[in-house]
């Protein structure tokens, strides 16, 4: 098959958890002996990131305005790349990418799958927007698209708001790369970082409302008297918190304790999670937290929030799910710090979940079995026609 991946970006320090996916996707295509093709703009894309997308063929173009995505381009270029392929694979929603690809995938009679990846809902800034985006396209994309991917059950729900039945979406989560997170040390981590020498509570997300440190910090500053032994530590990229979180910080004088460690990746990241106490997601919003899955790998516990797409954790005994609060993420650190044997058990649970549930191998074949359900349906309805 050929198939095209379109997608905002593919830099994963803006781009968060969903250009990842795109990003993964795209490499086990081709481990898989398909023919992928990336279409995406080329806002912050860094040489070694597309270096490390070999075998996969990458179309970036020019980014006219970040704020929006909006993009320069050749009508005669993008009807060329998707005349080409067999079928299209769009991610996110609010992007002016798809809108393109759409009109000319219509043009061109070439079946497409929309996966969201938790963007639907109207949240954050630009409501007006994206209403209009709506109004004038965005409901006709999520309508008009031949399949329809959810990331988890939550987002099956977001799907029947713009009318589609539940039975017509396919639940294909997260996958994750256990390659990319085998490194391990303790020690290296906390003298690289000055994190202190005890236990920690990390957090590894994009610094903005939506994923919710600002709570996280609220609640560890609340009981912070309680955990004289702990620290929280924040990895991840700057979107508009950072100042606000450190002036709360400097505040109540615990900046030997709270500590800012900016974009994480590669062999620190893993090391990140190993030597973490446990991983903290205290996200108001999100369809499903791919750093679940990472904290999986390295046999990590988690404390989420019931807003991120993984309930099952607390079935499976991987970690606690409490209410997007700061009085519910109180509750649950407390209760995650009471019982270090404990914190152990749920790491190997969350680890043999992920390894058996989500590894990329795996769910690359979920992708390549809707694809090719989609195309042999449609060359059923075109042998019928003719």
């Amino acid at each position: 098959m050929k198939i095209l991946n379109v997608d905002v970006m593919i830099d994963p320090i803006t781009g968060g958890g969903g250009v990842e996916r795109t990003f993964q996707m795209s490499k086990y295509l081709v481990h898989s002996n398909q023919e992928c093709t990336l279409l995406a703009t080329n806002l912050r894309a860094s040489t070694k990131r597309i270096k490390a997308l070999s075998g996969v063929k990458v179309v970036l173009l020019n980014c006219l305005f970040a704020r929006f995505y909006i993009p320069s381009f050749s009508y005669a270029q993008i009807k060329q790349i998707v005349a080409s392929c067999d079928i299209i694979h769009m991610m996110q929603h609010w992007t002016a990418l798809n809108a393109i690809v759409y009109i000319i995938a219509r043009q061109l009679n070439k079946p497409y799958v929309i996966c969201p990846a938790g963007s639907l809902p109207q949240l954050g800034r630009s409501k007006v927007i994206k209403n209009i985006y709506n109004l004038i396209i965005g409901n006709r994309i999520i309508r008009h698209a031949s399949g329809h991917i959810a990331i988890s059950p939550d987002e099956i729900v977001q799907f029947a708001k713009y009318s589609i039945h539940p039975k017509q979406v396919s639940l294909i989560p997260n996958g994750i790369n256990v390659e990319n997170l085998c490194f391990q040390g303790d020690n290296d981590f906390k003298k690289k970082y000055g994190v202190g020498a005890g236990k920690f509570i990390l957090f590894m997300g994009r610094l903005n409302a939506i994923k919710g440190p600002d709570l996280l910090l609220d609640a560890f500053i609340q009981i912070h008297e309680k955990l004289p032994n702990y620290h929280l530590v924040f990895g991840g990229p700057d979107e508009g918190l950072l100042q606000e979180l450190k002036n709360k910080v400097l505040l109540h004088n615990l900046d030997y304790r709270i500590h800012f460690l900016g974009f994480l990746s590669g062999n620190d990241k893993s090391k990140a999670y190993d030597a973490a106490d446990f991983l903290a997601i205290p996200s108001r919003q999100e369809a499903m937290s791919i750093v679940v899955l990472e904290a999986g790998v390295t046999a990590t516990p988690v404390l989420i929030t019931d807003q991120c797409g993984m309930n099952i954790i607390e079935k499976i005994k991987g970690g606690k799910v409490v209410p997007a609060t700061r009085d519910g993420l109180q509750q649950g650190i407390l209760d995650m710090t009471n019982s270090p044997t404990n914190l152990l058990k749920m790491g190997n649970n969350l680890k043999g979940y992920t390894y058996e549930n989500f590894r990329w191998d795996s769910i690359i074949k979920k992708f390549l079995a809707l694809y090719e359900s989609i195309l042999k349906n449609k060359n059923i309805i075109l042998s019928e026609t003719d």
